[in-house]
């Protein structure tokens, strides 16, 4: 074949892009332009992320994830980046590990974490009575000691003691948190606060998995042992959850008729938690749909490896999770978080106009209630597993 040849078929689909000449780094260039100015590989890859946020997920009928992994909030990415985009309207429901969510109360009681080494002597620090998250070093007994008996007593509150998923314990919590803002004059430091302001629900996918699940087990422990069992009746049930997030994917699709997107930094169980609500809809529920508008990927992990914090959006899309015929609008960036999370939140920041708040946690019973209308008007096994639960409970 003549690979000179100027009028192959398809042959300007690949030349279509960009050429490839970026304008030199100046001393009057801006974040916005730099970020423009990137080309490719992971530069490139974020460069299409930011733009994908300004041109897609800027639009007012478009409902944004934000999933959470990784130690971020001790890094400070709650107040840097997080909050910023969520007072900007581009955060309406979010999934974080327990981890994040707890070492978010510590910016919220004034605890200070420092910067530090991760070229240190563990056991030094361990003796010395200093805990280490990489190169963030803080106070064991004055920071996660002093955390702990703060949250222990704030859940022995009266609106705690109930069954509750979690995405109804960070609301409670989160007042708690705001008002510890306003006392410490800090301005707004805790994602949680911001949540519960913002209207904003939030979700673990493992509670137990984390220091808050620990303080929860230790109060029931704490119950059981001194004959208390009816007095502490705080229990996170995990299911609530499942439907709550289905629900709010569903509204939006099928009742409001517009688009969803997921902004996925890190991966992990938030990242599934949050890409299962499409396969809980299609496969669990019978209601047909067809996936995710758009996905943004922020990882450090491999996709080779099988795990699903490196899968790409297309592996998504064999599960139903991201719509298959809006793979274009997906991107996968291979970058550390820490480096391209405040760099795409000041990029929407200064490209974009606020959106209008959803406010999704206000609007919770309704949206479960269309769910539940959904689910029965599609589910061809309703009357038969109606039949098992009855035959169950004589």
């Amino acid at each position: 074949m003549d690979h000179a040849k100027k009028d192959c078929p398809g042959r300007h689909k690949y030349l279509s892009g960009k050429r490839v000449l970026p304008k030199p780094v100046t001393e009057e260039s801006d974040l916005v332009s730099v970020i423009d100015n990137m080309d490719a590989y992971n530069g490139g890859r974020l460069r299409a992320a930011c733009q994908l946020m300004r041109d897609k997920y800027s639009q007012e009928d478009v409902t944004i994830g934000l999933s959470l992994a990784g130690a971020l909030t001790p890094a400070g990415l709650g107040p840097c980046a997080i909050i910023p985009l969520m007072n900007h309207g581009f955060v309406d429901w979010m999934v974080a590990t327990g981890a994040n969510m707890y070492h978010d109360l510590h910016f919220a009681f004034d605890m200070p974490l420092f910067r530090g080494s991760h070229n240190v002597d563990d056991a030094d620090l361990r003796e010395k009575g200093v805990t280490r998250i990489y190169d963030i070093l803080f106070d064991y007994e004055d920071v996660l000691m002093a955390t702990d008996r703060i949250l222990r007593k704030i859940m022995l509150r009266p609106e705690f003691q109930k069954e509750m998923g979690t995405r109804e314990y960070y609301y409670h919590l989160g007042r708690v948190l705001n008002e510890y803002e306003k006392q410490h004059n800090l301005g707004e430091v805790s994602v949680l606060a911001a949540a519960y302001r913002n209207g904003i629900p939030v979700f673990t996918s493992s509670p137990g998995d984390s220091t808050i699940g620990m303080n929860v087990a230790g109060l029931e422990l704490l119950a059981e042992a001194s004959g208390l069992q009816n007095s502490f009746k705080l229990k996170i049930n995990p299911s609530l959850d499942v439907n709550d997030s289905t629900a709010i994917i569903l509204n939006a699709k099928r009742y409001e008729k517009g688009k969803t997107a997921v902004l996925l930094i890190g991966g992990g169980s938030p990242k599934n938690f949050m890409l299962q609500t499409e396969p809980q809809i299609q496969e669990v529920l019978m209601i047909p749909e067809a996936g995710q508008d758009y996905d943004i990927n922020i990882t450090d992990a491999r996709p080779d490896t099988g795990g699903l914090s490196g899968a790409p959006p297309s592996e998504a899309a064999s599960w139903g999770k991201i719509d298959p015929a809006k793979l274009e609008e997906t991107v996968t960036a291979y970058i550390d978080v820490t480096v391209a999370f405040p760099l795409l939140a000041a990029y929407v920041r200064h490209t974009t106009a606020p959106k209008k708040l959803k406010r999704l946690y206000d609007r919770g019973d309704e949206l479960r209630k269309r769910l539940i209308e959904s689910y029965l008007e599609n589910n061809t096994e309703v009357e038969e597993l109606r039949t098992m639960m009855t035959k169950l409970s004589a």
